[in-house]
């Protein structure tokens, strides 16, 4: 049993990512509705959430129905870190995780996220406080290195370690890299070696299917797998994954009515939780991957987008699923090219 602190999280858990804008409340049901272990929220701006700012306080909500769940905050200044660690144990979320991965230039160029990886004695020192600040375990996610001259990963596993985090989640790629070319992980499977490591180390970065999850786990030792953009849209990765690591089968994609009845639970929590407006707008994002491969789909998908009313919005939804009944209506083999 994998734990984090004294938290069980599975045998081999699955995770979601923290993604900005993506792992909200309704999103987060719906991938633990498909066998997710563990959840984290999107990013919080401990600047933000010491001053009180709305869009930083309403990221704090979290329910016991996605226990067990970490909440991630970024920032650069140690102070704000230690202010708004208190606030997070608040929240009474059973983690509490660092972000030094985001690679967005808005948030590196204040040394927030990946930008800190410019400065490790500055991440460490920083850690350390954090952890000191709560009675919360904390865990950390990050990436290989700033670019490809700097990948201290290995270094930096201990360090953090050595300072208190009880887990660590590496994306297998530098700063300088974003989100292109292949992920590389050997050095996170180096880290699993290596006999000083006795946190869970997660990996993250292409697993989009449950052979490549398997294969991962198999040859990089991992002690669990977080999936990130493979998992927007098509939160039934969760499922797939477990199913074929149980059985070494691989089950047969969503139904056309599976794939209508989670856009519209998805869309109907956003509207609950984020209010009509910002509901509709945040929700556009997420329609292309919900229906990715269905042919012809794009004149649907442009009323789904354009749409300001949520009854045409979910008479649209019903009008898919009529027209794109199984066996009414071809629907090409589903693509998912995307990367974590």
């Amino acid at each position: 049993m994998v734990k984090i602190g004294d938290v069980e999280i599975g045998e081999f858990p699955l995770l979601l990512a923290p993604m900005e804008d993506v792992s909200d409340p309704p999103f987060r049901a719906l991938c633990k509705e498909q066998g997710c272990d563990m959840m984290y929220t999107e990013f919080i701006s401990v600047e933000g959430l010491i001053r009180d700012a709305t869009k930083s306080v309403q990221k704090l909500d979290i329910y016991d129905e996605e226990r067990p769940i970490g909440i991630q905050i970024f920032g650069a200044n140690i102070d704000s870190m230690m202010r708004a660690a208190e606030i997070v144990e608040a929240a009474k979320p059973e983690v509490l995780d660092i972000n030094y991965g985001c690679p967005v230039k808005k948030v590196v160029s204040k040394m927030c996220g990946a930008g800190i990886l410019q400065d490790i004695p500055k991440m460490v020192k920083l850690t350390e406080q954090v952890v000191k600040a709560t009675n919360l375990p904390v865990t950390v996610k990050t990436r290989l290195g700033w670019d490809e001259k700097t990948q201290y990963i290995e270094e930096v596993a201990e360090r953090l370690q050595d300072v208190g985090i009880k887990a660590l989640s590496i994306h297998g790629r530098t700063r300088k890299q974003m989100y292109k070319g292949e992920a590389d992980w050997t050095r996170i499977g180096r880290i699993k070696e290596n006999p000083r490591i006795h946190i869970p180390i997660f990996g993250n970065g292409d697993i989009n299917s449950p052979q490549k999850a398997v294969e991962y786990k198999n040859r990089y030792g991992v002690d669990g797998i977080m999936i990130g953009r493979a998992s927007i849209g098509y939160p039934w990765i969760f499922r797939e994954i477990k199913h074929y690591m149980a059985t070494g089968e691989i089950l047969p994609p969503p139904t056309t009515s599976e794939r209508v009845a989670a856009a519209k639970q998805h869309f109907l929590h956003s509207l609950e939780w984020k209010g009509e407006k910002l509901g509709i707008l945040e929700m556009r994002r997420h329609y292309t991957n919900y229906f990715r491969g269905f042919r012809n789909i794009k004149p649907f998908r442009t009323k789904l987008v354009t749409s300001h009313s949520p009854e045409e919005i979910l008479g649209i939804l019903a009008e898919i699923e009529e027209i794109y009944k199984e066996g009414h209506h071809p629907i090409s083999t589903f693509s998912k090219t995307l990367v974590n």
